[in-house]
C-alpha cells in the first residue's frame, strides 16, 4: 500500500524533509538568541541613560577598552577644545536616518593633561568631499561637556572598513588609539557622544539622537515562524503521502479500458 515510499522520488523528498526540520529549529533558536540579545541591550541602554552622571575619568583611561556595561553611561568632562586636531568622520547619517554627512570629532584637553574625544554632532556633507568641510566652531575657553560614553569603533564592531588615503582630517572610524597618535598627550579610551555643553556655543552640529531602546525588533516573530515551518514539514509530508496513496488507489480501481479491435475490411 505504501510501497511507493521506496521509490527514488519519495526517498529524496523524505530525506529533504528530515534535513529541513532540524535546520529550521536551529534557525528559530538563532532568532530567539538575537531577540534576547536585543532585549538585554535595550535594558542596558535604558539603565545606563537613567544612571546619574559621573566623571569620564572614573569609567575609562588611556588605552582602555570601554566595558560593555559602561557604554551609554552619562559622563561629564571639563577642559578646552583642541580644534587644531579636530577631524570629521565620513559617511554618517543625520537624525532623519537618510541624509549623509559627517560627525565632528574634537579632542577635549582635560585639566590633568589627558584628552578625551568628543563627538560634537552631525553636519551635512558639502559638494566637495575631498576637502575639509565648514565646521561650526567649538566653544572657546573652558567648557564642561555632558554626553554618552561610547566604546572605540573598529571594523569588527562597527562593520565599517577603515579606509586609508582619505583627505586630510577625515576618518572612517571614531577610535581613540588612532587619534592619540596625532596628539602629544594620553587619550582616554572610547569617546563622548555630546548631549549638553556649558557654554553651549552658537550654531553647533546637530546632536546625535538618543538611541531607540524600546524597539525589540522582529526576531521573536521570525523565531516562531521558523518553528511553525519546521512543524509544517511533517504535516505536509503526511498530506502528500495520503494524496499519493489515494491517487494510486483510485488509479488501481479504475476499470481497464478495452482494447479497440481494428475493423476488418469487407470484400467488394
Amino acid at each position: 500500500m505504501y510501497r511507493f515510499l521506496l521509490t527514488r522520488q519519495w526517498v529524496i523528498l523524505t530525506l529533504v524533509g528530515l534535513a529541513l526540520i532540524p535546520t529550521m529549529i536551529r534557525l528559530g533558536f538563532w532568532q530567539l538568541h538575537r531577540h534576547e540579545h536585543r532585549v538585554a541591550q535595550n535594558q542596558l541602554i535604558g539603565d545606563n541613560l537613567d544612571a546619574p552622571p559621573v566623571a569620564v575619568g572614573k569609567l575609562t583611561a588611556p588605552g582602555r577598552t570601554v566595558p560593555r556595561d559602561d557604554t551609554w553611561r552619562t559622563v561629564t568632562a571639563t577642559g578646552t577644545y583642541d580644534t587644531a586636531h579636530e577631524v570629521v568622520v565620513r559617511q554618517r547619517t543625520g537624525s532623519d536616518e537618510q541624509s549623509i554627512g559627517y560627525f565632528v570629532l574634537t579632542p577635549l584637553l582635560l585639566q590633568d593633561g589627558r584628552a578625551v574625544l568628543v563627538n560634537r554632532g552631525w553636519i551635512p556633507a558639502g559638494a566637495d568631499l575631498t576637502r575639509f568641510p565648514k565646521v561650526p566652531a567649538a566653544p572657546a575657553g573652558k567648557v564642561t561637556v555632558t554626553g554618552r560614553l561610547k566604546a572605540d569603533e573598529t571594523t569588527g564592531n562597527s562593520g565599517l572598513k577603515d579606509k586609508k588615503g582619505l583627505p586630510p582630517r577625515q576618518v572612517t572610524l571614531i577610535n581613540s588609539e588612532q587619534q592619540a597618535e596625532k596628539l602629544s598627550r594620553p587619550v582616554l579610551g572610547g569617546y563622548i557622544e555630546l548631549t549638553a555643553s556649558s557654554p553651549k556655543g552658537t550654531k553647533q552640529p546637530q546632536p546625535v539622537p538618543v538611541p531607540n531602546h524600546s524597539d525589540i525588533g522582529p526576531h521573536m516573530a521570525y523565531a516562531i515562524q521558523w518553528w511553525l515551518f519546521s512543524a509544517g514539514v511533517p504535516v505536509g509530508w503526511v498530506v502528500l503521502v495520503r494524496r499519493e496513496r489515494r491517487d494510486r488507489a483510485a488509479q488501481a480501481a479504475a476499470p481497464a479500458t478495452p482494447e479497440k479491435v481494428p475493423a476488418t475490411a469487407t470484400a467488394d
